[in-house]
């Protein structure tokens, strides 16, 4: 089995991942100019300002871009591979770095709807992003708080 790696939250950023825990989608709204902005950071891209509020955001996205990942990779993801990693473009604006899962690599593609579910790993609860469902209404899962759905995989 391989290594985890594994998050050490900082002050910037600590939030984000209690709400993830809550299977919430949040993220940082300035209080001046009213930018949307992820990553987490202690000043508005946009305005300089050091306010902001946390808002929950939808859930739900399109994939932006995304690539396959191959061998030679980190040890701690020498099991997971070919594995996704992909750009979600949040309905609300900002770009999320994630994971598509409960879908082939060969299935993803640029423009694709996508939801968030958590997905407990290594002590964190991920927002990785799954693809919608046909009616581009199905409810948002959260497989952290789960107990029908197998979080390792």
């Amino acid at each position: 089995m391989s290594e985890e790696i594994t998050v050490a939250p900082t002050p910037d950023h600590a939030e984000f991942w209690a709400w993830c825990r809550r299977g919430e989608l949040r993220v940082q709204r300035c209080t001046d100019c009213g930018a949307l902005r992820f990553h987490p950071r202690p000043r508005c891209p946009v305005c300089r300002s050091a306010g902001f509020e946390w808002v929950r955001c939808s859930g739900r996205g399109t994939v932006f871009t995304y690539t396959i990942c191959h061998p030679p990779v980190l040890a701690a993801f020498a099991d997971r591979v070919p594995y996704n990693a992909a750009v979600i473009e949040l309905a609300e604006g900002p770009l999320m770095v994630s994971n598509i899962v409960d879908c082939g690599n060969d299935d993803i593609h640029v423009g694709m709807h996508v939801e968030v579910v958590f997905v407990e790993r290594g002590g964190m609860v991920l927002p990785q992003f799954r693809p919608l469902s046909p009616s581009g209404f199905g409810r948002v899962h959260n497989r952290a708080s789960d107990p029908n759905t197998d979080s390792e995989e």
